[in-house]
């Protein structure tokens, strides 16, 4: 185990992700509901055109636009139209098992949101600065190859007993193994490094983090998750 003094150094909370749709994105969907000539669209103008081409749509049709741009592979056309139907009254980035495609749940979500007007439920994320100093300078090397897993058992320390993570992933969190980490962290940025510290900006859904605006400093152990072997 690693010990660590973990520092909540900033917090708050979001309908939209940084960065969650750029422009390109508002093109490919223009051009998926056959509108014409989005190329030649301003780009200060694309968003709005974009919101507006939806309204044209039904709002579970539109859901179908965005899921099959966002999943192609993930999803077939039948699973498309189920979650489209389930995206007006369920928060998917929630109640869906599929944790790797939460944040495109979200990123749908957030968008048709806005486009009709509160039709889908409101979207909520959290973004927040946390500092993490390593008692043993050395220990700062487990965030080097794949940092969610042991920052998310940091900031699991952080939260109330009860919150969801601790909950539900009690083994993970003592185990060997937090595969699931990673699609819990929709952003992950190192702030800055020095010899014992690293800070991390940290973009989440507030139906696991939420709780950790209530942190502020705590002592806290962690370790890397286990290199697992490549299959012959």
């Amino acid at each position: 185990m690693h010990a660590f003094t973990v520092e909540r150094l900033s917090f708050a909370s979001l309908t939209e992700l940084p960065h969650s749709w750029q422009n390109q994105d508002y093109r490919a969907l223009l051009q998926l509901m056959n509108y014409d000539n989005p190329d030649e669209i301003k780009e200060a103008e694309l968003k709005d055109m974009c919101l507006m081409s939806f309204t044209d749509l039904e709002p579970r049709e539109a859901a179908e636009v965005v899921l099959g741009y966002l999943f192609p592979e993930q999803l077939n056309a039948g699973q498309i139209e189920n979650l489209a139907h389930q995206m007006l009254t369920e928060k998917l980035w929630e109640e869906n098992p599929e944790l790797p495609l939460h944040k495109g749940f979200y990123q749908t979500t957030e968008l048709l949101h806005t486009a009709y007007n509160g039709t889908f439920p409101r979207a909520q994320a959290v973004q927040f600065r946390v500092k993490c100093t390593a008692a043993n300078p050395d220990d700062l090397a487990i965030f080097a190859d794949a940092p969610a897993a042991p920052l998310v058992r940091l900031l699991a320390q952080g939260l109330p007993d009860n919150a969801l993570i601790n909950r539900l992933f009690t083994e993970q969190l003592a185990g060997p193994r937090f595969d699931e980490a990673q699609h819990m962290l929709w952003g992950l940025t190192t702030v800055s490094t020095a010899t014992d510290a690293v800070v991390f900006d940290v973009v989440s859904s507030a139906y696991w983090l939420e709780d950790f605006k209530y942190a502020d400093v705590y002592e806290a152990t962690t370790h890397a998750d286990a290199v697992v072997a490549p299959e012959e």
